[in-house]
């Protein structure tokens, strides 16, 4: 059986969410464990021009839940980026997760020639929802999260591969 667009997408999509509210987790007992206000995680960032730790868990969530919602040709809820506390972030992954939950395999598969286009800035993005997914939405999503996690271990958050890939 080959891979389908919804078994390539939403699954992951979910799995790598599932994955970074764990992470979370770790990071809040962390903050707990030495005696820091979580703000000093939350707020963090590995280079004075990238996007402190709460976007990219913002935007990873909005990643997967934008990315989902084009491939299966219908709205993507809004969500203001206003979460400043782990419980706030963990709410976002939680409402981003439900969300994945209400896409189906029959709104996406068949769809793979499906014209995505992204308004952006300073133009257009045009894809086929194959190229999309493939070349846009997992890679831009992976930064996200790979961002989030190099921010916390950056900061002594013991995390290794396996909290990553969601097995431990």
């Amino acid at each position: 059986m080959s891979l389908s667009m919804y078994q390539a997408s939403i699954p992951v999509f979910a799995r790598a969410l599932g994955n970074l509210s764990k992470i979370l987790e770790k990071a809040e007992a962390h903050a707990a464990a030495r005696k820091f206000q979580p703000s000093v995680l939350i707020a963090d960032r590995l280079a004075p021009d990238m996007l402190p730790f709460s976007s990219q868990v913002q935007l990873a969530a909005d990643t997967a839940v934008r990315g989902a919602a084009r491939l299966a040709g219908v709205d993507f809820p809004s969500n203001p980026d206003v979460e400043t506390t782990f419980a706030e972030l963990q709410e976002r992954l939680a409402k981003s997760l439900a969300f994945l939950k209400t896409i189906s395999n029959a709104q996406i598969e068949g769809g793979e020639d499906r014209i995505v286009t992204l308004k952006l800035r300073d133009g257009e993005m045009t894809f086929t929802a194959q190229d999309f997914l493939l070349n846009f939405a997992l890679p831009n999503f992976f930064f996200h999260v790979t961002a989030a996690y190099l921010i916390l271990r950056h900061n002594g958050v013991e995390l290794g591969k396996m909290d990553y890939l969601g097995l431990r």
